[in-house]
């Protein structure tokens, strides 16, 4: 059986799939993440290949459904991924069974085009002190996601089972995005996922650098000022990082 081919990318979603944590000033936004260097791949095996990228960071699923959902459908897109929910289950309160139950009819259109859709669990956060208390949370929305996933034949990345992002060198300074070594590992596992060929190579990760507890505490808390603080001002502030940001690319073009 021959391989896949794609014609018409579209991505949705939050940070994620913007690609925050994989930083590219020469990029829109400054940014290159897991889907672009998936479409550099794609584009490899399809010279007519177009990409838009939809997703901006700090979008909770009611946003993403109502910005993203019509324009993506505008595009005629034949490969579609969606990632959405963790910016909403972070959240002090929220109704996980209506959170899946609008994702799921979101996700029937994007179905119903016909096209290839990709869609993931969310990572199992709660191995990290920081986000334990939430893991039951999203243990019961990765269930239901994966209903969604199965009732609309949907391809699922499991990221919750993907043990190896327990390893901090995954992630970004800031710990809540992955790094640049994320992102490739990502990549790679969406065009493994679709079995499309590709030359991307298992990241590079820095040596395993044993850190004195009073040098850890130090990092924690330099880490609370500079990155949590400023990221809990903002939920309480009913503020998010994306306000002023634009997709990235919100036609299809060319990957170059």
């Amino acid at each position: 059986m021959s391989n896949p081919v794609f014609s018409r990318y579209v991505a949705l979603g939050d940070s994620f799939t913007e690609g925050v944590g994989d930083p590219d000033p020469t990029r829109p936004n400054g940014l290159r993440g897991w889907a672009d260097r998936a479409a550099e791949q794609l584009a490899l095996v399809n010279p007519e290949f177009r990409y838009a990228n939809l997703a901006i960071r700090g979008r909770k699923m009611p946003q993403i459904i109502a910005e993203q959902i019509e324009p993506a459908l505008a595009l005629e897109p034949d490969l579609i991924t969606i990632y959405a929910g963790g910016n909403d289950i972070l959240r002090p309160k929220v109704d996980i069974d209506a959170l899946v139950e609008s994702y799921d009819a979101a996700v029937e259109r994007l179905a119903g085009t016909g096209a290839t859709l990709v869609m993931w669990t969310a990572f199992d956060a709660g191995t990290f002190p920081l986000f334990k208390p939430t893991r039951g949370r999203f243990a019961i929305y990765n269930e239901l996601v994966r209903e969604v996933a199965e009732r609309h034949g949907a391809l699922l990345l499991d990221f919750w089972r993907m043990r190896d992002y327990r390893d901090p060198r995954y992630w970004d300074a800031d710990r809540l995005h992955m790094g640049p070594a994320g992102h490739q590992r990502m990549a790679m596992a969406v065009l493994d996922l679709l079995d499309v060929p590709h030359t991307l190579g298992a990241p590079t990760l820095p040596e395993v650098v044993v850190v004195p507890r009073r040098e850890q505490m130090r990092n924690n808390a330099a880490w609370m000022r500079g990155e949590m603080l400023p990221w809990i001002h903002r939920r309480v502030t009913g503020r998010s990082s994306g306000d002023t940001v634009s997709p990235k690319r919100p036609d299809l073009a060319p990957v170059e």
